[in-house]
């Protein structure tokens, strides 16, 4: 068997022998190898990927210790048959043999690959070196000189009061009027969401989402036993002719929407638009969520409308919500919700019930980048950078035959139709050792799509354009 091709690194931090038992583990379990199928011999192993013979050794014992490989005395290593195995985890279902099987879980998991992330044009997140890693280490360099008891015991219940303090500040200049009581921080806005819909929703009921959209609200909202229908997304904004007629029939409890540099299309919502949107929920009563997580990567309405739902409602009927893992980092878990006083209570407790209080460590170092003035700077070079290379990749992406729907001025991603069926072209991709985001999984019916969403920052690497470019013929 000619050995699979690894991207093994001696600068990644983790040992080789890691390395090559999460890629091997990794490929068993995406069912990339199959049960039964002989592993390279350790020297053709050591021989192809440059490693040493010790390395490989290791590498298979660890494979075998967990239930990936056995080892046959003379005849060497096989892939183990998984589902006979008793395991502390819960076992995948068995993906078919003709496929790979595609759904929102399966992209959470690949996201959490340990891919270089110049390797990764479907992810959700900006590569490493388009962030500023010493900012957040001297925010936290900067929360290690306090008085030790300060980050030993637990947050407040709604969060670090300067953070909030902060962020009202922030708020006014998007037109959005909220106290620091009315401010509520969450580990991320997919904690947020989870909050909201858990308060307003019991099994059965109805939520809307725009279509396409973000992903992983549709397995979340699932595991509540909500019913979530899209509404079809256009370039200023979601069809409003579609929201009412729906509405009408289904009254729903919640919509979720991206009003400002909408995932996947980078679209913004008109004023004309947020206008109708507001007073549909207005007429069957139901609440909005405006997810603004992107809205730092919008250069202002000198360049694109930038209308927040949130601005014209001033927080009666709207629930806003923000956070800082797209622009500082994504493992800086800071998002917060910003609503009526009385909501704000309401969740804050229902925060403390599920989780107890965020990290105050976390909202300190935000605060401290915050209140300094580095993070205008900050998203300014993030734009910046971004307009740099928008246009090129574009046309580049033209250049293959693919269609960019919707051509916007700002933002990180590309909302573009190949012409093929984009789950296969990821499956092929995957088995090249890189991550694309079809675009069924953008939309809550999951069915085939020729479209698929292009991180433009994620864009470098020129095996991924080399195979782009023979996929596309």
């Amino acid at each position: 068997m000619q050995t699979p091709h690894f991207f093994i690194s001696r600068d990644s931090g983790g040992s080789l022998v890691e390395q090559i038992f999460h890629a091997v583990a990794n490929r068993i379990d995406d069912k990339l190898l199959r049960t039964g199928a002989r592993m390279p011999s350790i020297r053709q192993f050591a021989d192809e990927q440059g490693v040493s013979r010790f390395t490989v050794v290791e590498a298979y014992d660890r494979l075998v210790a967990k239930g990936y490989l056995e080892s046959r005395r003379g005849a060497g290593f096989y892939v183990r048959e998984r589902a006979s195995m008793t395991m502390n985890t819960p076992v995948m279902p068995p993906l078919p043999d003709s496929a790979q099987q595609l759904d929102v879980v399966w992209l959470v998991r690949n996201m959490f690959r340990q891919l270089p992330p110049q390797k990764m044009p479907g992810s959700g997140v900006l590569p490493h070196d388009w962030l500023d890693g010493e900012l957040v280490a001297n925010g936290l360099r900067a929360i290690s000189r306090l008085n030790q008891n300060l980050l030993l015991h637990y947050g407040t219940q709604q969060g670090f009061l300067p953070l909030r303090q902060q962020l009202q500040l922030k708020l006014a200049e998007q037109e959005i009027a909220a106290a620091p009581e009315q401010i509520v921080m969450t580990t991320g806005v997919t904690q947020a969401l989870d909050l909201v819909a858990r308060e307003f929703t019991k099994p059965g009921d109805t939520i809307f989402v725009d279509d396409p959209a973000w992903f992983l609200m549709f397995g979340s909202f699932a595991i509540l036993g909500t019913k979530v229908i899209g509404i079809p997304r256009l370039h200023d904004g979601p069809d409003v002719v579609k929201l009412a007629e729906l509405a009408a029939i289904h009254k729903p409890k919640l919509y979720i929407i991206n009003s400002v540099m909408h995932n996947p299309t980078s679209t913004s919502l008109s004023a004309a638009k947020a206008f109708q949107v507001l007073k549909t929920a207005e007429l069957h009563d139901f609440m909005i969520v405006e997810d603004d997580i992107y809205c730092d990567m919008h250069p202002g309405s000198a360049v694109q409308s930038a209308t927040r739902i949130a601005a014209l409602d001033q927080l009666n009927r709207v629930i806003y919500l923000g956070g800082f893992s797209k622009t500082l980092a994504a493992n800086l878990r800071v998002g917060f919700i910003a609503t009526s006083p009385e909501l704000a209570i309401r969740l804050s407790d229902r925060k403390m019930l599920s989780t107890l209080t965020t990290t105050e460590i976390g909202e300190r170092v935000v605060y401290k980048i915050l209140s300094e003035g580095h993070y205008r700077k900050h998203v300014d070079r993030i734009r910046v950078k971004l307009d740099g290379v928008r246009d090129q990749i574009t046309k580049r992406l033209e250049n293959l035959g693919m269609k960019v729907e919707h051509r916007t001025p700002a933002g990180m991603f590309l909302w573009t139709d190949t012409g093929l069926d984009t789950n296969k072209l990821t499956e092929k991709a995957l088995e090249q050792g890189y991550l694309l985001a079809p675009g069924s999984l953008f939309s809550p019916q999951q069915l085939p799509s020729t479209r698929m969403r292009i991180n433009i920052a994620a864009m470098s690497d020129p095996g991924v354009w080399d195979f782009l470019q023979k996929a596309m013929k």
